[in-house]
């Protein structure tokens, strides 16, 4: 956030009330003046200006600027536009309608864009018990060692819940039915109000399904996308098989589709089929393989088997199985999965800068 905060002059205190409260959503402070007068001191140098129509209404007594907001109740009429060019004002923002770019206005004051976007990472299995949800958990906390950290997502309200698999069940904060997000959100507020898993390079914080499998929202998963990436972290989404919805959406807008597979013959066949429907969507997608190779199968072999690239190859990570029964999720900073891991995270990367170019 800057060093100075935007000055919201507002003698409406019903308008005034609604803007406290958008505020808070974009994790966004303020300085408030009761009116024109009173704001001069901070007038010049905040870096936006929110009025309401009582205040803009009043004969122009400060010097005019870039970067006013006028904030109306319901659709503004013609004295409104009257006013609010008369008064240099930049935009006319409607509330309830128009409450999102509103957030927006205030998340760009706490939030100055990242100077490399994150990235979004999805992982799928590409059969049942294939362990996609603990490369998922490993990916994110492989990534969030980094500088620009990661966030963990649970896209498949079947799953049992990340939070379970990285044991933070009982850990207090929101899951997806707790957030109706749409359009702008602050990621550093989300991140914050999260549960974290604690490791050596950091906290990673989840956002998981309900306790009785609510996932999220089309527009809720959407938004949360959009500001982990408008942040510069990587936003690892442990998605479903059966692909819709939200988890369609994760898919359309990811860099990279991670699929976790299995070293042998009955595995690829099924992956196959999920395949199919990752194709409709996108065609950002790679292979994991997982397991030792049996006498007719190799990484190899699944690979040609499947068509997309290779990404990495896994052996068994030894205690991994009851490690995760016990509810001790394993956050090695060596061995088959985090090595893989960062392989894939390696790959994503180089992938992305290419495409900027």
């Amino acid at each position: 956030m800057t060093g100075e905060r935007p000055l919201v002059v507002a003698a409406d205190e019903t308008v005034l009330d609604e803007i406290l409260r958008v505020a808070a959503v974009a994790g966004c402070e303020f300085d408030r003046a009761p009116d024109l007068t009173a704001a001069h001191g901070h007038w010049a140098r905040a870096p936006l200006v929110v009025l309401d129509e009582e205040t803009a209404r009043l004969p122009a007594t400060l010097p005019r600027r870039a970067g006013i907001l006028l904030v109306c109740k319901g659709s503004p009429g013609p004295r409104t536009w009257e006013h609010a060019f008369r008064g240099g004002v930049e935009r006319v923002i409607s509330l309830p309608d128009e409450e999102s770019e509103l957030i927006g206005a205030f998340a760009d004051i706490v939030e100055t864009p990242a100077e490399q976007p994150g990235l979004v990472l999805g992982v799928v299995g590409g059969r049942g018990g294939a362990g996609a949800s603990v490369f998922a958990a490993t990916l994110a906390l492989v990534a969030d060692r980094d500088p620009g950290g990661a966030l963990l997502v649970d896209c498949d309200p079947l799953g049992g819940g990340l939070d379970a698999l990285v044991g933070l069940e009982k850990t207090a904060g929101p899951r997806w039915p707790d957030l109706r997000l749409d359009g702008r959100v602050s990621m550093s507020s989300l991140a914050a109000a999260l549960p974290q898993r604690r490791h050596r390079g950091g906290s990673l914080p989840v956002l998981a399904c309900g306790r009785e499998g609510e996932g999220p929202a089309v527009e809720s998963l959407s938004a949360v996308l959009s500001a982990g990436r408008r942040s510069g972290r990587t936003v690892v989404c442990d998605l479903p098989r059966p692909l819709g919805g939200a988890a369609a959406e994760a898919v359309a807008v990811a860099d990279l589709v991670v699929m976790i597979v299995p070293v042998e013959l009955r595995a690829c066949l099924a992956a196959k089929q999920v395949l199919r429907g990752l194709a409709e969507l996108t065609a950002r997608t790679g292979v994991v393989s997982c397991g030792r190779s049996k006498k007719d199968s190799s990484a190899l072999r699944t690979a040609g088997l499947l068509g997309p690239p290779m990404l990495a190859s896994m052996l068994p990570e030894r205690g991994l199985s009851a490690a995760v029964e016990r509810g001790e999720f394993p956050a090695k900073p060596a061995g088959p999965l985090a090595s893989a891991a960062a392989e894939v995270l390696a790959v994503a990367r180089r992938e992305a800068r290419a495409a900027s170019r």
